[in-house]
């Protein structure tokens, strides 16, 4: 439901154009000017407004993209306010500019006071319907991420709860899993839900170091333990203290340290190199491998009680081999983060793209995904991650031109689709229904031509007889957009 008066903010070095605006709004509406940076104000303005419309007039020569960068400052926020360009009469280059990087809308200045309420009145519906979808979906898939770890498949909704089980309990843990499938974001995840997560968490890697160093790193060392140790230092056991120990690749441990890192297990004390003082440490060690422990203990390459002291529980990460059902999911979550990242405008992947990346066996797991997607952001251009983006060694038996039917398996309907199918009948039903089933004006209405609604009409079999849904009600104020 829409708020009694809507917030809008009117970002502009031009204040008194905008007190003129804003009084010229009227009733519904309450404006406030803010300077056109959003370096120390952004938090502020996002709280407060429902609304913010950029002011794109009079850019300076050789300055041109100076204001737009505001634009993509607000774009940077999830859920943001809906963004109004203001540009100059005829000033189509700003205006698709400011389209393309993420406006709502735009109105041309001097601004038609009943279109830009119109204007602003539509972009607040709009917002306010994707952000009930977006929670909707939220209350619809909540274990479908434990903080930073993604999935939806059988394999890792059971590991989300039983982490979310054993993260309380002040246990030794350990995670076992190929290389890439995110076995340190796991341990984060049970630190943060734990009870030591207002501690530190402390990582370390055992792999491919020195003995010497490997000693230093995790116990530290006191001034002159060696040549160059010029002054005492903390090590990571001790950093962690009160909090958690990540120690990852515990496979790699040398055989001769194990007795050490066994002593804080079991008497919660250690000494630094060096040092005949003995240090108290309270922690808890998250440890994680490729490795099979078990099969080192047989070899002699692990000891066994150390074995069964960090394996008090162990939580497996599936491969991406195996929860391939979220291939689909994490392409997506990377595709936007490394479009962010890299400030390009890629948003979706092309149905071969998208083929090519459910049919590959990911040798290197969720890290490799990441990688490619990465590298395919940085080769696009426009909108779509294409086929031709990914490496040649997926392109194998996937042609530029497969149809979805032949990226999924038999019987499966894409979700994406039906739902774009299911969002243009709404709106293209909505519309008829408001401008009393005339199609020419609904055409104009949609932006679109005459033909072409007779034929979505057609395709998306609508029929006039068809009863409106209980308490659906059409908004005289609204224009839909497409």
């Amino acid at each position: 439901m829409e708020k009694s008066l809507l917030h809008v903010s009117f970002l502009s070095d031009d204040s008194r154009f905008g007190e003129v605006i804003g009084r010229a709004l009227g009733d519904g509406f309450v404006l406030r000017c803010f300077g056109a940076s959003l370096v120390a104000e952004r938090q502020e303005i996002l709280a407060w407004s429902d609304l913010i419309v950029v002011d794109l007039r009079h850019t300076n020569p050789g300055n041109d993209d100076e204001r737009l960068r505001i634009v993509d400052q607000i774009n940077q926020v999830h859920l943001h306010p809906p963004i109004i360009a203001l540009c100059d009469c005829e000033d189509r280059r700003h205006i698709l500019a400011a389209i393309e990087r993420g406006a709502t809308d735009s109105i041309t200045s001097p601004p038609d006071i009943p279109e830009l309420r119109l204007v602003l009145k539509r972009a607040h519906r709009y917002f306010a319907a994707e952000r009930e979808l977006w929670r909707l979906r939220s209350e619809q898939t909540p274990g479908g991420k434990l903080h930073d770890l993604l999935g939806t498949s059988p394999a890792m909704q059971e590991l989300f709860g039983l982490a979310a089980r054993i993260a309380p309990c002040d246990v030794n843990v350990l995670i076992s899993g190929e290389t890439g499938t995110g076995k340190e974001l796991l341990a984060r995840a049970i630190h943060q839900m734990g009870s030591r997560s207002e501690g530190p968490l402390v990582a370390f890697s055992c792999a491919n170091l020195p003995e010497n160093l490997v000693e230093d790193e995790l116990f530290g060392h006191e001034k002159g333990a060696f040549t160059g140790a010029f002054l005492s230092r903390q090590g990571r056991v001790e950093a962690a203290n009160h909090g958690s120990l990540f120690l990852d690749e515990l496979g790699d441990l040398p055989l001769n340290l194990q007795p050490k890192l066994l002593r804080v297990l079991q008497e919660r004390n250690f000494q630094r190199l060096g040092s005949n003082r003995t240090i108290d440490v309270d922690v808890r060690i998250i440890s994680a491998t490729h490795h099979n422990l078990a099969d080192l203990v047989k070899q002699g390459k692990f000891r066994e009680d150390l074995y069964y002291r960090l394996n008090v529980i162990e939580l497996r990460l599936p491969t991406l081999r195996e929860r391939s059902d979220d291939i689909s999911l994490l392409a997506h979550h990377f595709l936007q983060k490394s479009a962010r990242h890299f400030r390009k405008d890629a948003r979706r992947f092309s149905r071969a793209a998208l083929c090519a990346l459910e049919q590959h066996r990911w040798p290197g797991n969720v890290r490799e995904l990441e990688n490619v997607i990465q590298r395919a952001v940085v080769l696009s251009h426009g909108p779509t991650i294409e086929l031709s983006n990914l490496p040649t060694a997926l392109h194998s038996g996937v042609q530029e031109s497969v149809t979805e039917a032949e990226c999924l398996p038999e019987g499966r309907v894409s979700a994406y689709e039906e739902e774009i199918k299911r969002f243009k009948r709404n709106l293209v039903l909505r519309t008829l229904r408001e401008y009393g089933w005339r199609k020419a004006e609904s055409a104009r209405a949609l932006g679109m031509a005459r033909g072409y609604l007779h034929r979505l009409i057609n395709q998306l079999d609508i029929r006039e007889d068809e009863e409106q849904a209980i308490g659906e009600r059409p908004d005289p104020t609204l224009r839909p957009v497409m």
